[in-house]
């Protein structure tokens, strides 16, 4: 019987020029000391914000906006994440201790896809704007087009789901999902955290997680009274056939346990400028 395994799901992080990234390494050392045999980014990482079509191009949201920007800031983010993870590899490599070479998995989210799309509606920019642009596969990841799922352990990774009749994603509660699909399945997109499990007939249980919060800023376009969604990252334990049981981190918890901060205090002492009373 082949044994269980360990994943560690990071949802959307949705970086932008300005925001603050001290998460991630907080993320990062997080993964270093669990040490999961599978790492999933389960996409809208890059956020691309000069190539939203949600605001208009002469708006005050695309005042100053850059794609070159946004991309180089994602990177500088995606740097911050995955480089002691390297180097812990690294460092177990020239000590030939116990080998840790996780699975790195990137599914790419629709706030990748807006480069795409982008060029797609333009075809003059074809070849010059582009998810290619991102360097994904440099940093050790496999790549996955939006919409294109993984499958791991019995486990199925994607940005989002659709029915094969509606090109809309699938809503409503977890037990809605895990009906329509009928397997077990993680996906990003939707702000906050939702989990539920369905027990089978035949001895299995399929799991359903949405998750798609990871970032310490404000989504401006959620108000006031939708600034207090769950932010913060997943841990499968026991994973095996689609079974597992979840371990969701929040980044108060995070903050505290590799800062010993709390995470208003820390982000109000670094950062004094800004306004973070969502994150109380």
């Amino acid at each position: 019987m082949k044994r269980p395994t360990r994943h560690y799901v990071i949802p959307d992080c949705q970086i932008r020029p300005g925001d603050i990234t001290d998460h991630l390494e907080w993320i990062a050392k997080d993964i270093v000391h669990r040490k999961p045999d599978v790492i999933v980014c389960i996409g809208d990482f890059w956020d691309l914000p000069s190539l939203s079509s949600y605001s208009p191009a002469g708006g005050l949201e695309k005042e100053g906006a850059r794609e070159l920007a946004d991309i180089q800031t994602g990177t500088e983010a995606m740097d911050r994440l995955v480089a002691p993870i390297h180097l812990e590899r690294q460092r177990l490599a020239r000590r030939k201790q116990r080998r840790w070479n996780p699975r790195m998995i990137f599914t790419e989210g629709n706030h990748e896809a807006r480069a795409n799309r982008f060029a797609s509606d333009d075809a003059r920019l074809v070849g010059l704007v582009g998810t290619h642009l991102l360097p994904v596969e440099h940093y050790g990841w496999e790549r996955f087009k939006f919409e294109q799922p993984v499958e791991v352990d019995g486990v199925w990774y994607c940005h989002y789901w659709k029915t094969a009749h509606s090109p809309r994603p699938i809503g409503g509660t977890i037990d809605n999902r895990l009906n329509k699909l009928g397997f077990s399945f993680v996906q990003g997109h939707e702000q906050g955290k939702r989990y539920g499990d369905r027990p089978l007939a035949n001895g299995r249980t399929i799991h359903g997680i949405v998750a798609g919060s990871c970032y310490l800023g404000v989504e401006g376009y959620r108000g006031p009274q939708g600034a207090n969604e769950w932010r913060g990252t997943v841990v499968l334990h026991d994973v095996r056939d689609g079974d597992f049981e979840p371990m969701f981190l929040t980044l108060r918890w995070l903050c505290r346990k590799h800062t010993g901060e709390e995470l208003p205090d820390y982000l109000r002492k670094r950062y004094p400028g800004r306004d973070w009373s969502h994150l109380e």
